[in-house]
């Protein structure tokens, strides 16, 4: 395994930490993925999936269609729609988990308008969400591993990308948050009380996880 996977992998299990002590899940918790991936890339994709304990009680919410995830996880329900509003009536699930999602949501003419539909469907959904995101001043863009070079203008970071042959990564693919965006982000959706919790490497900032709702007081 790569050291960037390796990383990954000891951030997500942090974060997993994190959840656990915050929501104290049971058997009777019902949960929302939102973003569960239908192709797997490295190990540390479908993170919920792969430790929840109780995976009948997840439902898994993407934009993919769900082909070889059900094959994978055949004992959780996965849902389709189109990165619009969620599927579901208010209250529907205990939890609600998006981890590294919000970052992707829209497009960039109107990303902060979509990232904060996107809380408010979240919060909407669910009694407690718990969602996450790296933080944009991060040395190393998280993504397509690239240190410092996300930081320069967006037009010359896509540049890159297609030279390294990953146009996969450029355009509307990704906006990226430091913690004052994410912050301003959270009060435009006005959905009640929130805690913001920061995950650190090396003393900077690695990701932030926004906690709404009972896991939030």
């Amino acid at each position: 395994m790569s050291l960037a996977h390796r990383v990954s992998g000891y951030n997500r299990r942090r974060k997993w930490r994190l959840f656990q002590d915050v929501i104290r899940p049971t058997a009777e918790t019902t949960v929302l993925d939102v973003g569960f991936s239908d192709r797997e890339y490295s190990p540390n994709d479908n993170f919920l999936e792969k430790n929840y304990a109780w995976p009948e009680n997840i439902t898994a919410l993407g934009v993919d269609a769900p082909v070889e995830f059900p094959r994978r996880y055949p004992s959780i329900q996965a849902v389709q729609y189109d990165g619009g509003d969620f599927p579901f009536p208010d209250k529907a699930f205990d939890v609600c988990w998006s981890n590294a999602v919000i970052e992707h949501v829209g497009t960039h003419a109107d990303r902060r308008g979509s990232q904060v539909r996107f809380v408010q469907e979240a919060t909407r959904v669910a009694k407690t969400s718990f969602i996450t995101t790296p933080n944009k001043w991060f040395p190393i863009e998280v993504h397509t591993r690239t240190p410092f070079l996300h930081w320069l203008p967006k037009r010359w970071f896509d540049a890159y990308l297609r030279m390294r042959d990953n146009e996969w990564a450029t355009g509307d693919y990704m906006d990226l948050l430091s913690f004052q965006a994410f912050r301003a982000v959270l009060r435009q959706a006005d959905i009640g009380p929130y805690r913001v919790y920061k995950n650190r490497l090396g003393g900077i900032s690695m990701d932030f996880v926004a906690v709404f709702g009972d896991g939030a007081r």
